[in-house]
């Protein structure tokens, strides 16, 4: 096995130096347009801006070690999308329509303490992924939640009751958040897909709002802050 072959192939020493200059030319115009962004993390960033930045991180990829593709090129594209960003983000801050059309809306995930089972469906997540970004923000079970938002960059909002206004509510960890066997007098049952919250007449009971014949028992625990 030929290792200079494999490592060093027909790469000179001044290539080697021209490889250096283009990679930190690239890195600070990245590093310029995230400052143009205003962004702090890449929690903050949105899909569209997600979307540019791997745009960025392809443009500047070859200019770093390709000989052939003169820097002056990357430099023009990596400028014009920077001003494209700028022209979009004040499109997006001077009509509301045209800032829904690229990031989309928040979509309201809990409401009153049950699921929107529309939401649900259009939300693109699991119910595990509901629930482990509430669990995440100290909710036990869903009674504990007035408003739970997903927005657009994906974080999950939420506003919570006051402890003397929680309700019974489907329980939010995994070994609360068991299908029930058999029915219990005078207890309360969550349908494990939506949270509707009920008494049960038997085990096989439909639940009103999504037809789901799955149950736990539903928890009424105010929050510990």
């Amino acid at each position: 096995m030929d290792w200079a072959s494999i490592f060093i192939q027909d790469t000179t020493w001044a290539f080697a130096s021209e490889i250096l200059l283009r990679c930190m030319l690239m890195y600070i115009m990245i590093i310029l347009f995230l400052r143009l962004t205003g962004k702090r993390g890449v929690r903050q960033l949105s899909i569209f801006e997600v979307a540019i930045i791997l745009s960025l991180g392809s443009i500047a990829g070859d200019p770093m070690f390709t000989e052939d593709v003169p820097l002056i090129q990357a430099v023009l594209v990596m400028s014009v999308i920077i001003l494209m960003y700028r022209l979009t983000t004040w499109l997006m801050m001077k009509f509301q329509w045209f800032e829904d059309l690229l990031e989309g809306k928040p979509i309201y995930i809990v409401e009153d303490g049950q699921l929107v089972v529309k939401s649900i469906k259009n939300g693109k997540m699991s119910h595990d992924e509901f629930f482990s970004e509430m669990r995440l923000q100290g909710a036990e079970h869903l009674g504990q939640i007035r408003t739970g938002l997903l927005e657009t960059d994906g974080k999950f909002s939420i506003l919570f009751f006051e402890n003397e206004q929680v309700r019974p509510g489907l329980p939010l960890f995994p070994k609360t958040c068991v299908i029930a066997k058999e029915i219990q007098p005078k207890k309360l049952y969550a349908c494990i897909y939506c949270g509707q919250v009920q008494p049960l007449s038997n085990i096989q009971q439909c639940c009103p709002r999504c037809d789901s014949a799955e149950w736990a028992e539903a928890m009424d625990r105010p929050r510990v802050t």
